[in-house]
């Protein structure tokens, strides 16, 4: 994982002794096709627990639609990204350090489920949808992180092992699923001077030969991978990368429109326009109007 380090985001602990912890809730108003967060990825694991409203988190390259009750497994080293799809979107992000659950005896608890859970040998499927029994866990995790009353480190591990109890027994991933992300982690790998080259020159021309000759393969064999680890082509991952940064520059007033397209790599306002209004349903000047 080393060689795509780029993507990896610094995850610090409040507390380190105990590695967990959960983002007061997600709830401002929020603007449909809005960016949630950019692609990255942690080695812990992440819960995204939805409350209200609606989103797109993907992981990997597949697109998960989450609503109100659904929690969204982000496995560790998985690269995700996400955006909403609706203005009352409300959801809790809980990191969690797995090291949290290992025991200092290599008990069957130990070897059997914590630490190929640490490993990725085990994976959960990233859609759990309406599972009052999972929801239940996630809400007291909630609490009692954000309480913290007397003896909370007890409740937050036994909720722990409980939700994994409850992953293991009905959400695991299929080994099919394991073996595809074990090849797309290769794959990232192999690309990951190109993701590093794609964030600080998006604003150039980038040519799929200029980029398949730093990722050392063919045009035709780059294409195939980018598109499997993307499910985007290279113009399409490229235009994304430009219009989150617009979006960004938008909530500022210090650059109008057409200083903000050229600023991010689109030499015609008009073909910037249409991207951005693809991509985040509604033109650059309504995005700048809106109340975010």
């Amino acid at each position: 994982m080393e060689k795509h380090a780029d993507y990896k985001e610094p995850m610090p602990m409040p507390n380190p002794s105990f590695p967990i912890k959960v983002n007061p809730p997600f709830s401002h108003k929020f603007v449909s096709g809005q960016t949630l967060f950019v692609h990255h990825w942690h080695e812990h694991m992440e819960f995204l627990f939805f409350t209200s409203g609606s989103a797109v988190i993907e992981c990997g390259s597949t697109p998960i639609a989450c609503r109100s009750g659904d929690l969204c497994v982000v496995n560790s080293n998985e690269l995700h990204y996400g955006f909403s799809t609706s203005e009352n979107l409300s959801y809790y992000a809980m990191i969690v350090d797995i090291s949290l659950l290992h025991s200092h005896a290599m008990d069957a608890v130990e070897t059997k489920f914590i630490t190929p859970i640490a490993r990725n040998q085990i994976l959960f499927q990233n859609l759990v949808s309406g599972d009052e029994e999972i929801n239940r866990c996630m809400q007291t995790l909630i609490h009692e992180l954000h309480q913290q009353e007397l003896g909370y480190e007890l409740s937050v591990k036994s909720q722990l092992y409980g939700l994994l109890s409850l992953l293991v027994r009905k959400y695991v991933a299929a080994t099919s699923k394991l073996d595809a992300y074990r090849h797309r982690l290769k794959g990232l790998e192999r690309l990951a001077p190109v993701f590093a080259y794609i964030d600080d020159h998006y604003k150039e021309k980038l040519s799929v030969e200029q980029l398949a000759s730093i990722a050392g393969l063919s045009r035709y064999h780059f294409s195939r991978l980018f598109k499997q680890l993307t499910d985007k082509s290279l113009i399409e991952y490229v235009n994304l990368i430009r219009i989150n940064k617009a979006e960004n520059m938008l909530r500022g007033k210090s650059m109008n429109i057409s200083e903000i397209a050229m600023a991010t790599g689109f030499s015609d306002i008009y073909y910037f326009s249409r991207t951005f209004k693809k991509l985040k349903k509604m033109s650059p000047t309504e995005w700048r109007n809106g109340d975010l």
